[in-house]
């Protein structure tokens, strides 16, 4: 009988939203080549040739591979030398989608040469019928890893691995 209340009990706990400071997370659907070309759509852009940005506002999609970035706005900061992509700036509505995972954020910070994602603010992303939530999540596209801080929430299915 005690098993019995034990294996209920435990079972009940996992099938709870599960509450953590931080998470490290796998993405399979994430890992990206980083050194693919960028494509980035939006009803206008606006260059400014002093910073040596761009600003791309209404509708923005950005795709490399198998990857999607989407935003209200995205600012494009090219390499000191011109002749590439540094970093891209997204915000507002923020959605980061794969093939089988997608990120949803207030902010995104993508560094191309590190194939670094940083996205902030209420991020929710779901894998599957799994969802985690949190403040802050960092997905390195090189690997396929990361990792979500800030009062993360998730919440498991029965019989599924995380």
């Amino acid at each position: 009988m005690y098993q019995f209340l034990r294996a209920l009990c435990l079972a009940a706990a996992f099938a709870l939203p599960a509450v953590a400071q931080q998470a490290e997370i796998r993405f399979g659907g994430l890992q990206q080549d980083s050194s693919l070309p960028v494509e980035v759509t939006s009803d206008s852009l606006s260059v400014d040739q002093a910073s040596g940005a761009a600003l791309f506002t209404g509708n923005v999609t950005a795709k490399q591979g198998d990857m999607q970035l989407t935003a209200q706005t995205m600012r494009v900061e090219y390499t000191a030398t011109g002749d590439g992509i540094d970093r891209l700036i997204a915000t507002g509505n923020v959605t980061l989608v794969s093939p089988t995972d997608a990120a949803e954020a207030a902010e995104a910070v993508y560094t191309i040469a590190s194939g670094t994602v940083v996205m902030t603010g209420d991020v929710l992303l779901t894998q599957g019928r799994a969802a985690i939530s949190g403040q802050e999540l960092t997905v390195n596209l090189q690997d396929g890893t990361g990792t979500m801080t800030g009062g993360v929430k998730t919440v498991f299915q029965p019989g599924e691995t995380p």
